[in-house]
């Protein structure tokens, strides 16, 4: 439509400087009275005429009149479907979408909001944490409208559509396609684009893991794996089960696991769990430290050391946990 809008302020464009050149070389007017007499012609306003007409002026002037009406009625008939069909509304809103995404950083994308895209993109919004959705079907964008997620629609295969969401400003990436293939062409591509980005992927099979994590990503999920290990920690573990699910994605209860790192200027950088006295200062437990180097002590005493770089895994209220943060 864009395209169509266009055409006609050529076509419309193009009468007037043909009738003026016409009248400039048929009766050697000067450029203000020619481009005069062509304005008044095409729009059939009636005002009088420069000068008189020869024979060959007049039949141009004929010919001006057909082609300027023709031309008039044809913009102004593309410029109404435009307008009366959103087209304009969906041009102005896919501009403030841009220049919202444009002001993102440090946030995260979602790649595909099919079954469990969908479900990745409702958590983030739940948490209140900024992210970016692509998908190249027409369903996907109106659903995203609706809910009020930031969209670009395309092919995140492409390197254009990632560019769009603000890859190289973004934090992290959950590609949830339904291809392994795709997949893993969406986390190379990614990765290329911004090698410190943090990359989640999904897999059909355990099969492609190995390929996509070779492929950038940092972690792959198997949607069915990780389903038939809950199923199973749920016949095995029920109250265990059901309390991390609420800890981890309810509203029941107000505790919460979050991660954070040991900065280098943190007042708990050399000193160990028991003289930080992280819980009476804080209220929040740590439950497991991930040092620099990847390694991650699960249940660590008392006597750990915390050293800068390495990350906290906590448990305790948004309150409990804010404190903390500020700590560390």
């Amino acid at each position: 439509m864009v395209r169509r809008v266009w055409t006609a302020a050529l076509l419309l464009t193009g009468v007037i400087l043909a009738g003026t050149a016409g009248y400039a070389i048929i009766e050697g007017w000067g450029f203000l009275d020619s481009l005069y007499m062509t304005v008044i012609t095409i729009a059939t306003v009636g005002y009088r005429e420069v000068g008189p007409l020869s024979d060959g002026g007049r039949v141009f002037t004929i010919l001006l009149i057909f082609a300027g009406v023709g031309s008039i009625a044809f913009s102004f008939g593309t410029i109404v479907e435009f307008m009366v069909e959103g087209h304009l509304t969906s041009l102005l809103e896919g501009r403030r979408m841009e220049k919202r995404i444009s002001a993102l950083s440090g946030h995260h994308i979602v790649v595909g909001i099919g079954r469990v895209g969908s479900v990745v993109a409702k958590s983030l919004a739940d948490e209140g944490v900024p992210f970016v959705v692509i998908d190249s079907c027409e369903e996907c964008r109106v659903a995203a409208e609706e809910a009020g997620w930031l969209f670009v629609h395309g092919d995140a295969t492409e390197e254009q559509a990632l560019l769009e969401a603000g890859v190289a400003r973004a934090r992290g990436l959950v590609t949830a396609v339904d291809t392994d293939a795709d997949n893993l062409f969406i986390a190379l591509t990614a990765r290329t684009l911004n090698p410190k980005l943090y990359i989640v992927a999904r897999s059909s099979s355990v099969a492609s893991e190995a390929k996509i994590l070779r492929s950038g990503a940092d972690r792959v999920l198997t949607p069915n794996v990780i389903g038939g290990r809950r199923m199973a920690a749920m016949v095995l573990h029920p109250l265990v089960s059901d309390y991390l699910d609420i800890v981890t994605h309810g509203d029941e209860i107000e505790f919460r696991l979050d991660s954070m790192p040991v900065g280098r200027a943190s007042q708990l950088a050399g000193v160990t769990i028991k003289d930080a006295r992280v819980r009476h200062a804080t209220g929040a437990y740590i439950l497991a430290v991930r040092t620099e180097d990847g390694q991650t002590n699960a249940n660590p005493p008392a006597e750990t050391v915390l050293n800068a770089g390495d990350t906290l895994i906590s448990l305790g209220t948004r309150e409990q946990l804010a404190a903390l943060a500020a700590l560390v």
